[in-house]
């Protein structure tokens, strides 16, 4: 048993292909295939069942990969606890991150951290956060950029900034230039991401409960620039998280609004395996963050955090 045959057992549990799982481990499939038959040989066991369309891992071959995640895991730490106790600062990082908060922040974050440790090679995953969490549990991540506020056994909080609900818009709309409180929006029009999104479930604690309201067009999305889009049709209203917003041209800013009485705020935070050994990447990501969003995000006390679960 060698660790390129576990990588390889890996490889084709994620993509149910041959082909597929080659390319990824960059060789050819005849070698792929010839690697793992020799590994279930010196086992004795199939570990994955051909005659299925993808093909699948048998049940004891569903256990033998995850130990192999763990043996790789181990691997890995063994590397990391090495070069946290060097001065050199590489090795990889692997990073998800939820898809509310990705495209704002990332173009402000990976630049920053590519030009002062060259060294380091990112890997980013766009995650909602029950795939973030399971990914942090199997140690298949190392640190997570989410909305985390709930406790999570064997995982570490560490909160990052808080940014702001704010409502979006279309143009001609006939709400004043002023906060809209809550009472004056008309729920039959807000657009929604669809189920399993933090930003959804927290809108929800915001707004309240839309199962009374009509909606036309029931349209739910995975994305929040595609619900802006529908806005800037002048289809509805939704709600952006501040980041966000911060990235409108001016004359989409116009249309943007703060609630009034109330300031809904989302706590973003980093999140890692208490068994993640490099403290110190962690509080570089840490750092970098909270250094490339504007200060004042850094400030709990401007609002109400809101909770999600």
């Amino acid at each position: 048993m060698t660790i390129t045959q576990l990588e390889y057992i890996i490889a084709l549990d994620l993509h149910r292909n041959f082909a597929k799982a080659a390319s990824h481990c960059f060789v050819t499939q005849p070698t792929l295939s010839m690697q793992i038959r020799k590994l279930e040989d010196e086992l004795g066991v199939a570990l994955f069942d051909r005659n299925k369309k993808p093909v699948s891992p048998t049940d004891v071959g569903s256990q033998i990969i995850e130990e192999a995640h763990r043996t790789l895991a181990s691997m890995q730490k063994i590397r990391d606890l090495v070069q946290q106790h060097t001065d050199e600062v590489s090795g990889r990082l692997r990073i998800g991150m939820i898809p509310t908060l990705s495209p704002y922040l990332l173009p402000r974050l990976l630049p920053r951290l590519a030009k002062k440790y060259p060294k380091i090679d990112f890997e980013i995953e766009e995650l909602i956060s029950d795939q973030l969490i399971e990914k942090l549990h199997k140690e298949q991540l190392d640190i997570a950029v989410w909305v985390a506020n709930r406790v999570e056994s064997n995982l570490v909080h560490t909160p990052l900034f808080y940014e702001k609900f704010l409502i979006y818009l279309p143009e001609g709309h006939p709400y004043p230039a002023t906060a809209i409180s809550l009472q004056e929006l008309d729920m039959n029009h807000i657009w929604l991401l669809k189920e399993g999104h933090c930003f959804r479930d927290q809108v929800e604690k915001i707004c309240g409960n839309f199962a009374q309201a009509h909606h036309q067009i029931n349209f739910l999305s995975g994305s929040l620039e595609t619900l802006k889009n529908m806005v800037d049709q002048h289809f509805g209203f939704t709600l952006l998280p501040e980041l966000a917003v911060r990235e409108l041209p001016e004359r989409q800013q116009t249309n943007v609004r703060e609630f009034r009485n109330i300031q809904p705020l989302r706590e973003v935070s980093l999140t890692y395996h208490k068994r993640f050994p490099r403290e110190k990447l962690v509080q570089i990501v840490k750092q970098e963050t909270q250094e490339c969003v504007p200060p004042e995000f850094l400030d709990e006390q401007r609002g109400n955090v809101v909770p999600w679960k």
